[in-house]
């Protein structure tokens, strides 16, 4: 289930990009929280704390502002492409109760058959889950399923209170035939030959194009000759 984890935090009144570089440099994260009709909130957050707080997707903070205690859902988190220290978080205002809509990730586990490929069309499905309920993962068993099996998001198993937002249709797991070392030698080799039959069409045809251009030429040159006698 998510996390929920107490963190303090402190409100900011100062904004842009300089702002935000002082407070990273303080080793703390920019924050905005909104949501419920309430005006955004924007908050600095403890870097460490936040870092360990959001190591998982869908987790929900206890936010100490002051004295006052905000729940909320970490919405969007930006990081720093090649550091990868968190750059700004947006929370959302949540109570406990209700219900949100958030996309869990799909973990495989278990073997397939023996010579078998196992590939994952859908790394994650969007859900409906309460708020202090919502799972870590969605986990998805192949133990020895065969070639041509197929797992739909309808078929995954849910927690009690989930409920399912992705189209149940949608293909999440396709077991196939594993292609042996010879049949793609032999792929390889026929695709190689079309390409090479196709190149000597091309060429031909640019043959039979360059053939046609003397042609007129040479007969353009025969009425030239006569007209200068």
């Amino acid at each position: 289930m998510a996390d929920e984890l107490k963190i303090p935090a402190e409100k900011r009144t100062e904004f842009g990009k300089g702002a935000a570089r002082r407070i990273r440099r303080a080793d703390k994260v920019p924050a905005v929280l909104y949501g419920h009709g309430t005006p955004p909130l924007h908050l600095s957050l403890p870097g460490h704390d936040t870092m360990l707080a959001l190591r998982h997707s869908n987790a929900v903070l206890t936010l100490d502002v002051e004295g006052e205690s905000h729940m909320a859902l970490a919405k969007d988190v930006q990081r720093d492409p090649i550091k990868r220290f968190i750059e700004h978080v947006d929370l959302v205002v949540v109570r406990k109760g209700e219900k949100v809509t958030v996309e869990v990730g799909v973990h495989i586990e278990g073997e397939a058959a023996p010579e078998t490929v196992v590939t994952t069309d859908y790394n994650a499905l969007e859900v409906e889950a309460p708020i202090t309920s919502i799972p870590e993962w969605l986990v998805v068993s192949v133990e020895g399923l065969e070639a041509g099996t197929q797992i739909l998001a309808g078929e995954v198993e849910l927690p009690d209170g989930v409920t399912l937002v992705t189209d149940p249709e949608a293909l999440v797991v396709n077991v196939s035939q594993q292609v042996s070392e010879e049949a793609l030698e032999a792929e390889l080799a026929e695709a190689e030959a079309e390409v090479g039959i196709e190149q000597e069409e091309s060429d031909d045809d640019a043959e039979a194009a360059d053939g046609g251009e003397s042609e007129d030429e040479a007969e353009g040159g025969e009425d030239t000759e006569a007209k200068d006698d």
